[in-house]
């Protein structure tokens, strides 16, 4: 149906517009307020009116494919006159339960064959009632009971193509049964209307099921109303007999996840990805959820990733390549870090082991609530394992274009080979400056060997000569220059020593540490930002992250 999308920026400031070709799904990631709900919006509104709203701030255009059966469409959607239309020769009524529309069936002819020269009137006449949005409060509406209308004539809503196709509705079943074992049936028995119930046990036959006789009656009479069942239930059901059932050809999905268990999102993401796919629908989702989009990768069927990002009042988008993706999931290191969760943030730090992570994610918290100016919004913090193993984390995030940074003990000096190599080019660091800074490191892992102390936990680089310091701070300079950075002191422990922690083991030093910082800002034993330490050691790395010409991010 929707071909090709157009936005009115792209990946930076200085490169060209988002334009690409669709896939069946479209899915847009990123964090809160980066415009994806707003997006949606957008593309409703253009496949309604056919142009672009003056106020829109995202889309650009959308450029629309060619119809295979426009006489088929017609007859679809062509509905009986009532009596007070009176039509004129050659005039039908089109629409669906929601609009009607008289209009001369050769003029929509023409609409729907030449789409892009009439593309406000193809918009108008035809893709205003086959476009639909769904959010938090409408997804749930949907499982309310429908009337039955004419079985003669073509189906009205959602519950009539499922009451009348039986392999939709078994379609449904199976989609339902897997997700919460229970069998999807419609129940017609309260003449009129069909109802949606939830059965324990699947329908003997057909007749037991469309039937309004005893049998009938009895079998739905023992199954579940869906409107007694959770909001989750209702949701998930909701999307799944709109996308399946429904005949919308773009359908606009806000934050399918809501109300659903991490699982059940992933099903979600498998199940809708499956149904779309080869049916000429164009399926647009706004997410928060690296649950639901691991489901709509899994599936196999082609999609596009979107992430938008709003920050400094500098709006970005980028497609996300799904092989890459598919990398962060696969991977057993970056899937149990949950790796794929920086896709909905605006910055990433990663760290060596989780009580690094623990403790700068807690020290970031405390910037954030006292000195917003030092501290990093919408950060996510992660854990690498070890500093072996931080550039299996930093390179894919940074090729996807995520700000993302690595906090590094001092030893990572005595790192050589393949280990530094490997850390400095996930950061992107030239090829070139890998070799000098080689260099210089042997140099100063030699003048660290020769002080013959464990200089981690002996003060770091300010146990060097003075010549030999000023080249180690330097080295680490230009590591800063590309989001890798070190703590010069030592480790993790080097920090707020003031606070007089005996313990020196992570884990005790940990505990002990956060005990000292306290629990209750209101208490005066409540440890606040303050200047030097870790406070600033932090507004550096937000400095990094806010700088719009930082080195090593694409």
């Amino acid at each position: 149906m929707i071909s090709k999308i157009k936005l009115q920026f792209g990946s930076s400031g200085t490169k060209g517009a988002l334009e690409t070709d669709l896939t069946p799904i479209t899915v847009f990631v990123g964090p809160n307020n980066s415009g994806k709900s707003k997006l949606l919006l957008e593309i409703e509104e253009y496949s309604k009116n056919g142009k672009i709203n003056s106020k829109s701030v995202i889309l650009s255009d959308l450029v629309f494919s060619k119809i295979i059966d426009p006489e088929e469409e017609i007859r679809k959607h062509t509905l009986i006159p009532t009596p007070r239309e009176n039509l004129a020769p050659n005039q039908i009524v089109f629409g669906d339960s929601t609009i009607r529309n008289k209009i001369d069936k050769s003029n929509l002819f023409m609409y729907l064959n030449d789409i892009e020269t009439y593309k406000v009137y193809f918009c108008s006449f035809y893709l205003y009632f086959n476009t639909l949005r769904l959010g938090g409060g409408n997804r749930i509406n949907l499982i309310h009971e429908q009337p039955g209308g004419d079985l003669q004539g073509n189906p009205q809503n959602i519950l009539q193509v499922l009451f009348q196709d039986n392999n939709k509705r078994q379609e449904v079943r199976r989609i339902i049964y897997d997700a919460f074992k229970k069998y999807f049936v419609i129940d017609p028995t309260k003449l009129g209307y069909l109802r949606i119930k939830l059965s324990e046990t699947p329908p003997n036959d057909e007749i037991q099921e469309r039937g309004i006789h005893q049998d009938a009656i009895d079998f739905h009479n023992k199954a579940l109303d869906i409107n007694l069942a959770s909001d989750g239930v209702k949701a998930f059901t909701g999307i799944i007999t709109t996308i399946i059932a429904g005949d919308p050809k773009v359908i606009l999905i806000d934050e399918p996840e809501a109300f659903l268990h991490p699982s059940l999102a992933y099903n979600l993401g498998k199940e809708v990805s499956n149904s779309v796919n080869g049916s000429f629908k164009n399926l647009f989702v706004s997410t928060h959820s690296s649950n639901f989009l691991m489901g709509c990768i899994q599936s196999g069927v082609p999609i596009n990733i979107v992430r938008l990002t709003y920050s400094n009042n500098s709006p970005t988008a980028r497609i996300l390549p799904s092989d890459k993706v598919l990398k962060l999931m696969r991977h057993p290191l970056l899937r149990s870090t949950g790796v794929l969760n920086g896709l909905f943030y605006e910055y990433v730090i990663v760290t060596e082991a989780d009580s690094d992570r623990a403790f700068y994610q807690e020290i970031n918290d405390r910037l954030l609530a006292f000195n917003p100016d030092k501290g990093i919004p919408n950060c996510l913090f992660l854990n690498a394992q070890n500093k072996q193993t931080i550039h299996e984390i930093l390179r894919p995030l940074r090729e996807m274009g995520i700000p993302c940074v690595a906090i590094v003990d001092v030893d990572v000096i005595k790192e050589g080979g393949k280990v530094w190599s490997n850390l400095l080019s996930s950061a992107n660091i030239p090829n070139v400056t890998i070799q000098s800074t080689g260099i210089s490191r042997g140099h100063l892992k030699s003048a660290f060997d020769g002080k013959q102390i464990n200089f981690k936990t002996n003060g770091g680089v300010n146990l060097l000569d003075s010549q030999d310091r000023q080249a180690c701070n330097d080295l680490f300079d230009q590591l800063d220059e590309y989001g890798i950075f070190t703590v010069r002191n030592g480790e993790l422990e080097s920090w707020l020593k003031s606070l007089g922690v005996t313990s020196s083991h992570s884990p005790e030093w940990l505990i002990e540490i956060f005990e000292k910082l306290g629990e209750d800002p209101t208490s005066s034993n409540y440890v606040k930002p303050s200047s030097g330490d870790i406070w600033d050691f932090m507004h550096k790395i937000k400095t990094w992250f806010f700088n719009p010409s930082r080195k090593g991010t694409p």
